[in-house]
């Protein structure tokens, strides 16, 4: 009598992992950038806290500390990071040749002409795939496409107002320079000295949407512009990116303080997110917020004595009607008024953003180049159950 062995199927696919929505609370790498500390009310980079680092340190030791894990010990090791920066702002003929066709296309001080000029930057410059690359030449890159974040936006500001690009002046510091090649005009160090605690304070905040997405673009081993370019692309979305000009729209509304309270009730009343509050991570004040309250509140004015009004207005009606979870300003609450105070045009708020995050983007991507295993997760299907036999045309 003869048997028959059953011939078994495939085996059953594996069953995933459910994250809840958003990936909240997956932790998906492991990092020596930072972290956020959202019940706590405190952030880092590396080891320091942050809003430390703003306030006792300058830009350019911050950038040292994200991209080689060290902060500079001496004036000599200052001078020679600074040293390092200055000729990467200076951006190729080819690349300031492109810039007024992009500015022609795109609207005037978004993160769309920022895109564009990340990737003409990486082509002029030949970078090649992080995966070919030593962490040397990763970190040479990373530092061109930071270094020249500002440049390239403010080339493509002037431009869309018929001006000559202003070339960096290498007297000045990363924050300053970016105001002059706006302006065309040397900044007050006050003003200077604002600006780079608002890019300090906002250079990293952990695994927000725009690092996530430079990294999994970096785990796919392509080069240094194409993980910065997505990452802007991530931050030009209004969630993320785009509302510290919408508070200013609240504050504009608003107008004086007497009108705060009535305002503000009714659009709590009408169901509306008053913008500028509220933070998916933070249960308590928003530390960058504090910070820059402190920078606004020296910049003085009406303006920011208004901010400071309507943001008590704010959180006492917020913990009246919607009681149980109280909110709080976010960062983009007081950026705008601090942007504002420094002379930055409203619609450049966004990519001034980009200016200090490209900092954290940069230091991020690198990381995650050393770990050469490509970002590659699932999704669980919920449409119609397959197999169903394709339809004949009549």
């Amino acid at each position: 009598m003869t048997t028959t062995t059953p011939v078994e199927g495939p085996p059953p696919e594996p069953a995933p992992i459910t994250a809840p929505p958003g990936l909240k609370g997956v932790s998906v790498a492991d990092t020596r950038v930072g972290d956020v500390r959202g019940r706590q009310g405190f952030y880092h980079y590396r080891q320091y806290s942050a809003t430390e680092l703003a306030a006792r340190r300058t830009l350019e030791d911050v950038w040292q500390l994200l991209i080689d894990g060290r902060l500079p010990a001496t004036s000599a090791e200052r001078a020679a990071f600074a040293a390092e920066i200055r000729p990467l702002t200076v951006l190729p003929d080819a690349v300031m040749a492109a810039l007024p066709f992009v500015a022609a296309t795109t609207t005037p001080g978004s993160l769309d002409g920022l895109r564009s000029g990340l990737s003409l930057l990486g082509s002029a410059s030949g970078m090649r795939p992080l995966w070919d690359l030593d962490a040397s030449a990763r970190r040479t890159d990373l530092m061109r496409l930071a270094a020249a974040t500002p440049s390239v936006l403010a080339a493509l500001w002037r431009a869309s107002r018929g001006l000559d690009p202003v070339d960096p002046d290498p007297a000045l510091g990363h924050a300053a320079n970016y105001l002059r090649m706006l302006s065309g005009e040397r900044p007050e160090p006050a003003l200077a000295r604002a600006l780079e605690q608002y890019l300090i304070v906002t250079a990293d905040h952990g695994f927000n949407a725009s690092t996530f997405t430079a990294r999994v673009v970096a785990s796919t081993g392509a080069d240094g512009a194409a993980a910065l370019t997505a990452a802007v692309g991530a931050l030009s979305g209004p969630l993320h990116g785009g509302a510290p000009s919408r508070a200013l729209d609240s504050l504009d509304a608003i107008a004086t303080p007497d009108r705060a309270e009535a305002w503000i009730r009714a659009a709590l009343e009408r169901g509306e997110r008053i913008m500028g509050f509220g933070h998916p991570v933070y249960l308590t004040d928003d530390p960058r917020s504090v910070f820059l309250r402190n920078v606004a509140r020296r910049l003085g004015g009406p303006r920011v004595d208004l901010a400071v009004q309507v943001e008590a207005t704010v959180t006492r009606l917020l913990a009246e009607l919607r009681p149980g979870r109280p909110l709080y300003a976010n960062v983009e609450y007081y950026a705008g008024v601090v942007m504002e105070s420094c002379g930055l045009d409203r619609a450049l708020f966004s990519a001034t953003f980009s200016v200090a995050r490209v900092l954290g983007w940069s230091a991020n991507v690198a990381e995650q180049a050393q770990d050469r295993k490509i970002i590659r997760p699932v999704a669980t299907y919920v449409g119609v159950e397959p197999p169903v036999p394709v339809p004949m045309i009549d």
